[in-house]
């Protein structure tokens, strides 16, 4: 029998099957918002911050970002062995020396905190990543001031 077949084999539905009910009654994602940012592993929609531990109220939730990005810039290794071998030949082998190496080192930090909870999530760093963070944060600030109050 297939795992992911649900019931007996004449009934045919495929999938996962429905969420089931908690014991309140309700299902397990009251409200059925869409999800309209998504920053890692935190979503929002128009009421709520959806976390890993739990769903809060979005309004009056503050969110921060911070960039600790370091950029290095240096001369790749292949481009001093390429210098080694092409300057017995010819001295155009010393324009190897030229070749620049960019490396980012670090992390972008997010954190969102609110009545009852405070969460962060970590990213890489990149020659974006810091930006891209600053507008995912002004984008959820402003979802934040515009949230209605949930009842």
């Amino acid at each position: 029998m297939d795992p992911y077949q649900q019931g007996n084999p004449q009934n045919q539905q495929w999938g996962y099957p429905p969420p089931s009910p908690r014991p309140g009654g309700e299902l397990a994602h009251p409200g059925h918002e869409p999800v309209l940012l998504q920053i890692g592993d935190t979503a929002l929609t128009r009421t709520h911050v959806i976390l890993p531990h739990g769903r809060f109220p979005l309004r009056g939730s503050m969110w921060n970002v911070q960039d600790s990005t370091q950029v290095t810039e240096g001369i790749p290794v292949v481009a001093i062995v390429l210098t080694i071998i092409f300057v017995w030949f010819c001295l155009f082998g010393l324009l190897f020396l030229l070749m620049k190496e960019r490396r980012y080192t670090g992390f972008v930090t997010i954190s969102v905190t609110g009545e009852g909870f405070h969460h962060t999530m970590q990213f890489p760093a990149g020659p974006q990543s810091g930006a891209w963070a600053a507008s995912a944060v002004a984008q959820a600030r402003s979802m934040a001031a515009m949230a209605p109050p949930v009842r």
